[in-house]
Order: structure tokens, then sequence, then C-alpha cells
């Protein structure tokens, strides 16, 4: 079936706010997230976007215009203060987020943070306290998980259609894909690290959810920075040869996660690596009683990438293509989070990040692994 002939997907149907009553929402972060985020609140009813923080002025005050929003600070700390805020969602670079989500979850505001949830789990476990302190929600935005290929292929591996996998292997690849060399991205400090902390947590993310969240317990990881240090890897939209600042962190990362119950991941993330110029997002599984491959290229990702799934009957191949629909990326991450907002107390004790703070504390143990060239148990 070609993405043309894919039915579309529908938006979710939300709870209607009370009568006269509006969530009034805030966004911290004007680059593409943050816009991601507004054009996701601009679309639902009962949601108001009252206030809007960026440090670009020309671009902040464009934003402000576009979506009518009646305030626009270029601190996130004065948009706090000024406060008429139930939910803000925390777009910025990662060094920020721990920061933001804390300060905003004090004043009893519900927040959505862009992944990864933090720099590390140190600063993730502190705004999961502060979740938890304040009665609120922490949500983080995995949009690749609400993929409808990926969606499609859960649904066979819930239903027993692979029977009891013990293999998978998750990988985000970019040939000539290193972010902008001096920026935050390519900083250790202020990122946590490089493409295994910005996109193969997406990986990682994706995977132990299509595996029904398994416990990692030991992990063995290796990070190479080979082309960046070199000024290769950023592409002509990166000029990295034009760049003076240091290239700080790894630009290939891979992941040998050992799972409880005997299964094993390999996760893989590169920003740079001499392959294929297309980008890749994919994922395969081998199961006791079948397997499956997705892959997915181009960048951006097409909204349907191709799935298989391979199982016998009789005997006989019996290989199949699942239908997919388009997924819905952060419209689908939005919505979540105001679904959640909207359930009131006896739902938002489920929504305290522990879900991402969790895969940060993978991340941390591969850091170390890699670092120490040994094997981390969790």
């Amino acid at each position: 079936m070609t993405n043309e002939q894919q039915p579309t997907a529908q938006p979710a149907v939300l709870p209607g706010a009370p009568p006269g009553q509006s969530l009034r929402v805030g966004v911290v972060g004007i680059g593409w997230a943050g816009q991601q985020h507004l054009k996701a609140y601009e679309a639902l009813d009962g949601v108001s976007i009252v206030s809007l923080a960026g440090m670009e002025q020309e671009l902040r005050d464009s934003l402000q215009a576009e979506y009518s929003i009646p305030n626009a600070f270029a601190d996130w700390k004065d948009m706090l203060d000024h406060g008429g805020l139930d939910a803000i969602s925390v777009a910025v670079p990662t060094f920020l987020h721990a920061p933001i989500a804390v300060a905003a979850l004090e004043r009893g505001i519900h927040v959505l943070s862009e992944k990864p949830i933090a720099r590390n789990a140190a600063e993730g476990q502190a705004m999961v306290d502060a979740a938890r302190k304040a009665g609120r929600v922490l949500d983080v935005a995995f949009n690749h998980r609400r993929r409808g290929d990926i969606q499609a292929l859960k649904g066979v591996i819930d239903a027993g259609g692979l029977g009891r996998p013990y293999y998978a292997k998750a990988s985000w690849l970019r040939r000539s894909g290193i972010p902008t060399l001096g920026s935050w991205f390519t900083n250790p400090e202020l990122a946590g690290g490089g493409p295994l902390a910005d996109i193969g947590v997406h990986a990682l993310d994706y995977a132990l959810h299509l595996l029904g969240e398994p416990k990692v317990v030991a992990v063995s990881a290796a990070t190479h920075s080979e082309l960046g240090p070199q000024g290769r890897g950023g592409g002509k939209e990166y000029s990295a040869l034009a760049s003076a600042h240091a290239f700080e962190v790894e630009d290939f990362a891979s992941a040998f996660l050992r799972l409880e119950g005997g299964g094993t991941l390999l996760i893989e993330a590169s920003w740079a690596t001499y392959r294929e110029t297309d980008d890749l997002l994919d994922f395969t599984i081998y199961g006791t009683d079948g397997g499956a491959e997705l892959k997915v290229q181009g960048a951006p990702f097409p909204p349907v990438g191709q799935l298989r799934v391979f199982t016998d009957k009789d005997g006989e191949s019996a290989d199949y293509v699942p239908p997919v629909l388009p997924g819905r990326a952060h419209d689908a991450v939005v919505e979540d989070f105001v679904t959640a907002v909207r359930g009131g107390e006896a739902v938002w004790g489920e929504h305290d990040g522990s879900l991402a703070l969790y895969r940060a504390q993978i991340i941390d143990a591969c850091y170390q692994s890699a670092l120490e060239q040994k094997e981390v148990r969790l």
C-alpha cells in the first residue's frame, strides 16, 4: 500500500473543558519543537495559548501575532512570574529542562517537556520528585512512538503474532547530520551527550515500548567521535568546516542491552557516519513465532515506513504487510498531555515522568559503560 493510498488518521477526541473555562497553556522555546507544540495546542478546543517565551525577538513577535498570544517574554522566569498558567510546554536546550520544569511544577503548573527528560538521570529525578510533590502531570515528548507504523507493529507484538521476542535492534542513523557546531547540541554541559542522548533516546524509547517495557539489567556501550572533530559530518546545512568551536560529544554510539528474561536489544545512533545519504529510523525484532522489520528512510521521515512481518503457517511462508495509518507525532503527544491534565487528580499520579526518567538512567549507564569500557549493571 503506498502512502497515497493510506487512510487518513483522525485526531483524538479530547474531553471538553468545563463550561466557560479554557485550559491556559504557555510554550517556552520557539524553535522547531516549540512551534510543533504551538500548532498542536492551537488545534484543540478548550485550550488557550496565553504565554510564549523565547529569546529571538523577531521570531517571538511573529509567533505571538500568528497565534494571537496575549503575553510574550524573552525570559521564561518572567513568564512563570506573570502567572495565569495551567500547563506549559518546555521546548528549549536540554540543560534548561530541569530548572524550568521544577520551577513550574512548584507553582502547580503541569509540564510537558521535550526529550530527553534532562541532561542526566539526577536532573530527571529532580523533575519527577517535583511532579510527585506537587501532584501535577509531568510528561515527556516521545513523538516517534506515536508513528502509525510503530503502533501497527505494537499491535502485532501484543497480540502474540511473533511469539516471545528474544532479540531486537533499533537505530536512528544519519550520514551528515551533526547539529550546528558550537551550538548547545555539541556541548556536553548543555546537551548531556551527542546522538545517543539526542536521537538515540528516541530509538531506545520506541524499542522498549514495542517490547512491553522490559527491565534493562545491564548495558555495554561504545561511543566514537571520529568525523565531528575533523569538521566533517555537518553537511552543507550546518557548515561544520567553517566552525571554530570544538566538537565535544560523540558522533556515533552503539549499546548492547541485556533485558530481564534473557532478551537482548541493540541500539545505534549516529549524527555522522559513512553510510547511505538518507536518514534511517528502523527496528528489527526476532521472536519464537515470527519476526518483523520496520525501515523509515529520508529526512523529514515519511509518515509511513516499510513494515513487514515474517512468519509461517503449516510450514509455509506467511509473511505479510500490516495495514498502517499515518501517525500524528507532536499532535498526539500534546493531545495525550492535555487529556491527562483534564483527567484530574485520579490520573495525574500516572503521569509523573518516571518512564522518561528510566530512559535517562539507561542512557547514563551507556555513557558510563563507554567511558569505563566495561559492562554496567542497572
